[in-house]
C-alpha cells in the first residue's frame, strides 16, 4: 500500500495524495479539492468531502482484496502445519502416553513426599480388616488455613462390633463437621496411596465413602433442602455395604423436630440394623434424643465436642470426648453471631418455658414471659416482695 501510495504520487504529480482505510469504504486515494484537476480519468469518486475527495481504483481494490483475505489464508496456513504437526506426533502417541502416565505418577508422588514432610504426616497401616483406628487424627485442608487457631487432634475408633455407629453431639460451631470430614479425607488420602495428617492410623479397606452433609436446594429441578437430603439418604441406604464409610450431618434437619427425629433415628436404626450394610458410620446431630440408641443398640456409641462455660460465654476446646453433650449451646452461639441482646434474652425465656412445661393456659405455648428483676433494668423497687409476681399486661 505504501508502494502504490509513492507510485500514485509520482504518476499524477499530486504530493499530498494519500492511501487511506476505514470500514465504510475500505481503502481509498484521498485527494484534496486544491488537486482535482491533476486526478487521472481512472479514479473512481467515491465521497466527496469539504475540503477533499475520495477515490478508488481498481489495483487499489485488488490490493484490498489481497490484504483482507490474508488473515483467513493464514487462519487455513496455521491449520495445514497444525495438521501436518499432529500427524508426525501421532506416530508417537504410545509412548509420549506412557511417558504422561509415568510424569504425572511421579508428580502425585513427589507431592505426597513433600506434603507429609513439611506437614508431619504418617504413614497409615492399610490393610483388610474393618476398623478404622486414627490416633491424633487432624483435617488436611483447616489446619493449614494461615492465621488460624492452632488445630485440635483427634482420635477415632471405628469398626463393626462395639463402635460401628458413632453419634456426635455438641454445640455449632464446635466442630462436629470438621471431624467427621476429617476421618473420610484420611481414609481416602491412604486408600490413594498418601501419608495421613495423625501420630498413627490404621485403615480398614473401604469400598465407598458415602457422604450426606451440607444443606442446599435445587430449584430448578424443583427439589427443596429437605427432599434433597432425603434423596442422598436414600441414595446411601440403597448402595452402602459393610465395607463402606457413611458420614452423616444433621440428618432430618430440613423438616419439623418430631420428624427429623423420628428419620434420623430410624436411618441410624437401619444402618446399624441391617445385615447388608452395617458399615462404619459416624452421624453428628443436635437432636440429643439420638444419644439414647447406644442405651439398646449395641454398635452405638455416643461422642461428644468438649466445651467450657464461662458466665455466658462458651469456649470451644474442640476435643472429642466419649459421651452425650449435656446441652446444645445454641443460644450462646446466637450471643456470639451478634444477635441483639433483647432477642438472646427471649431465647432464654421461651427455652425454660419449653424445659419446663409451664404454659399459659389458652395461650401459645412459649408465650409466658419471666418476671426480671428491677435490678435487672437498673432501678429499684419500692416492693421487693412482689417482685416474682408481677406480669406485663
Amino acid at each position: 500500500i505504501a508502494d502504490y501510495q509513492a507510485r500514485e504520487q509520482e504518476r499524477t504529480g499530486i504530493r499530498s495524495l494519500k492511501v487511506r482505510y476505514n470500514k465504510v469504504f475500505g481503502y481509498y486515494i484521498e485527494v484534496t479539492k486544491s488537486n482535482l484537476a491533476s486526478v487521472p480519468p481512472e479514479y473512481v469518486r467515491k465521497q466527496t468531502l469539504v475540503n477533499a475527495e475520495r477515490f478508488i481504483t481498481d489495483e487499489l481494490k485488488e490490493y484490498e482484496s489481497r490484504i483482507l483475505g490474508a488473515q483467513e489464508r493464514a487462519r487455513e496456513l496455521e491449520y495445514e502445519i497444525f495438521g501436518r504437526l499432529r500427524n508426525r506426533v501421532l506416530e508417537f502417541a504410545e509412548i509420549i502416553q506412557r511417558n504422561s502416565r509415568a510424569v504425572a505418577l511421579l508428580d502425585v508422588i513427589s507431592t505426597f513426599a513433600e506434603r507429609a514432610r513439611a506437614l508431619r504426616y504418617v504413614r497409615p497401616e492399610v490393610n483388610d480388616s474393618q476398623r478404622i483406628r486414627i490416633r491424633e487424627g487432624r483435617h488436611p485442608v483447616i489446619e493449614c488455613i494461615p492465621d488460624s487457631e492452632p488445630f485440635v487432634p483427634n482420635d477415632t475408633l471405628l469398626d463393626t462390633e462395639q463402635n460401628q455407629l458413632l453419634i456426635i453431639t455438641g454445640p455449632n460451631m464446635a466442630g462436629k463437621s470438621t471431624y467427621i470430614r476429617q476421618v473420610a479425607l484420611i481414609v481416602i488420602m491412604a486408600q490413594m496411596g498418601s501419608f495421613v495428617p495423625a501420630s498413627e492410623a490404621e485403615i480398614g479397606v473401604v469400598d465407598r465413602v458415602f457422604t450426606r452433609v451440607g444443606a442446599g436446594d435445587e430449584l430448578a429441578a424443583g427439589r427443596s433442602t429437605f427432599m434433597v437430603e432425603m434423596q442422598e439418604t436414600a441414595t446411601i441406604l440403597h448402595n452402602a455395604t459393610p465395607r463402606s464409610l457413611i458420614v452423616l450431618d444433621e440428618i432430618g434437619r430440613g423438616t419439623s423436630t418430631f420428624d427429623g427425629i423420628s428419620i434420623a433415628w430410624a436411618v441410624a436404626e437401619y444402618i446399624h440394623n441391617s445385615p447388608r450394610i452395617r458399615a462404619r458410620t459416624l452421624f453428628a446431630t443436635h437432636y440429643h434424643e439420638l444419644t439414647d440408641l447406644a442405651l439398646t443398640l449395641p454398635g452405638i456409641r455416643n461422642y461428644n465436642i468438649m466445651v467450657k462455660e464461662s458466665g455466658d460465654r462458651i469456649i470451644f476446646l474442640r476435643r472429642i470426648v466419649p459421651g452425650a453433650a449435656d446441652k446444645s449451646y445454641g443460644i450462646h452461639v446466637a450471643r456470639l453471631a451478634g444477635l441483639p441482646d433483647e432477642v438472646v434474652e427471649r431465647a432464654r425465656e421461651i427455652l425454660a418455658n419449653l424445659e419446663e412445661g409451664e404454659f399459659e393456659e389458652g395461650q401459645p405455648k412459649i408465650a409466658r414471659r419471666h418476671a426480671r428483676k428491677a435490678a435487672h433494668q437498673g432501678q429499684l423497687t419500692l416492693f421487693p416482695g412482689n417482685e416474682e409476681n408481677t406480669r406485663p399486661s
